[in-house]
């Protein structure tokens, strides 16, 4: 029997385990695009999640159980990334009303007016102390410019945004970071 094995029987686990492969990346491949990071993220995570439960399972090094939960904690800051909720969390910090207006000398088109009714920006600010401090003493390098007043509406969303934005870019950092200290490590 172990001849049979060694010499024909790995060929058919091969065979076996490279159209498992094609079938479950199947979907993923087929939704593919190569026009947006979103897709890059899709195919890093479907990745790490088939990687995670294989060394998880197997259990075969001290570090397996760790390696997969590191391997989900990556899962999940792509989940975040890919849907940007960091970069639009300060939207639940504020309401507006959104009106339609008309434009005179173009009938056919209209004019989206955005007014900011009301705002909790400084219970976002207070949420997040460290990114607010690194918006403001960056101001210049900031996405969105705002003025001197710190108290003003427009200057603190314009504030909330660019703290959304950063929040993101230190998430991704953060999922890059994770990937380059431990993806040598994943492996059986």
């Amino acid at each position: 029997m172990s001849w049979f094995y060694e010499n024909i029987g790995y060929r058919f686990k091969y065979v076996y385990n490279s159209i498992k492969n094609i079938i479950r990346w199947f979907p993923i491949i087929w939704k593919d695009r190569d026009y947006d990071d979103w897709y890059i993220y899709t195919i890093l995570e479907t990745k790490l999640k088939h990687q995670a439960k294989y060394i998880g399972d197997r259990d075969r090094h001290t570090r397996a159980k760790r390696d997969a939960e590191i391997m989900m904690t990556c899962v999940r800051l792509i989940q975040k990334i890919k849907e940007e909720e960091y970069d639009s969390e300060w939207m639940d910090y504020h309401n507006s009303e959104y009106n339609w207006l008309d434009i005179p000398e173009r009938p056919d088109r209209k004019l989206l007016d955005i007014q900011l009714v009301d705002e909790r920006f400084d219970e976002y600010f207070l949420t997040y102390p460290s990114d607010y401090r690194r918006v403001i003493n960056n101001s210049n390098n900031q996405i969105f410019k705002f003025g001197d007043d710190l108290n003003d509406r427009e200057n603190k969303q314009r504030i909330a945004m660019n703290m959304g934005i950063v929040r993101q870019e230190r998430a991704r950092k953060l999922l890059f970071k994770l990937l380059e200290r431990n993806i040598n490590c994943w492996w059986e």
